[in-house]
């Protein structure tokens, strides 16, 4: 399989709420905003979308439960290799985000924070050991 563009979708409880945090967090404005759907560029092939809950849980309901009754956060991990580790983290602090574990050398060669978002959602903002 050949992909032309990724686009990672979080499922959210509140879209204008995860909008807000993601806006400062990526220092960026989305690219599109419309009810049901906020995405974020992230570089030319790669978008983060922010859906509401019960807008998927229209379309996988049955098969698949409601986001909010399924397993729980943490469902997901957003790993960022950041230009500037030090300036994502403060963007990290000024948008709220909750600290999961504090700023660390990892043995697979990255320095890395982790956070959490506004629904448990693990964002990972990393850069690479000299």
């Amino acid at each position: 399989m050949q992909t032309l563009h990724a686009t990672f979708i979080l499922f959210v409880k509140d879209q204008q709420r995860s909008t807000a945090f993601y806006r400062i967090l990526l220092d960026r404005a989305p690219t599109l905003e419309v009810p049901g759907m906020t995405e974020f560029t992230l570089n030319d092939g790669c978008k983060l979308g922010l859906m509401p809950e019960n807008g998927i849980a229209r379309i996988i309901s049955g098969p698949l439960p409601h986001p909010s009754t399924a397993q729980g956060a943490p469902r997901c991990e957003l790993y960022l290799l950041c230009a500037d580790l030090h300036a994502a983290i403060r963007s990290a602090e000024k948008a709220g985000a909750q600290t999961v574990d504090p700023l660390a050398d990892r043995d697979w060669g990255h320095r890395v924070a982790y956070f959490a978002d506004p629904d448990g959602h693990v964002v990972a903002l990393a850069t690479e050991m000299a």
